[in-house]
């Protein structure tokens, strides 16, 4: 019987410098991966991470199950993905600057 053939997205093993890369779970992290090439990769990271996940799971992760992103993060999301609206994002609203009311 042959082995499976492991498929991994190709992306740099320096966005992932605290990881072992070759240990690394990409399908039980995508929410990890994701998140980390939206943080710091550029647009050819944003396709292959497309191309590996999905349209369609990586705009989902982003505006539904990541919980934190920086602020420039959210704005690069917004960039890379324009069907995506920041008040729809739960790392946008779970943030801890945003103002609330003491009364």
């Amino acid at each position: 019987m042959k082995p499976l053939t492991k498929y991994i997205p190709n992306l740099h093993p320096k966005f992932f410098w605290d990881f072992r890369f070759d240990s690394i779970d990409w399908d039980g992290g995508y929410k990890m991966v994701i998140a980390r090439i939206v943080e710091r990769g550029g647009q050819d990271q944003i396709d292959e991470i497309v191309r590996f996940y999905g349209r369609e799971k990586v705009i989902t992760s982003i505006r539904d199950e990541i919980f934190f992103l920086p602020n420039y993060a959210i704005e690069n999301a917004l960039k890379f993905f324009p069907e995506l609206k920041k008040e729809e994002m739960y790392c946008y609203l779970n943030r801890k600057d945003k103002p609330y009311h003491w009364i």
